[in-house]
């Protein structure tokens, strides 16, 4: 077995690379948005104010709304 992370964290360190943030920083943005947006609402929201990727807002997105229920 691999000691890789799988599912969205498997795309946390090419994120924390690309846009000089830990993912904790995104997280945070995350959870000041309310939590009464959809999915795609905050991929969108992540895409447009921040300039993140498709992949990689919804990788930070499909994490930060597993780890809220």
């Amino acid at each position: 077995m691999s000691d890789q992370p799988k599912g969205p964290a498997s795309y946390f360190p090419s994120i924390e690379q690309r846009y000089g943030h830990p993912v904790a920083h995104w997280f945070a943005l995350l959870g000041e948005q309310g939590s009464g947006r959809k999915h795609m609402e905050l991929v969108t929201w992540l895409k447009k104010e921040h300039g993140l990727g498709h992949g990689h807002a919804n990788a930070l997105v499909a994490h930060h709304l597993a780890q809220a229920k």
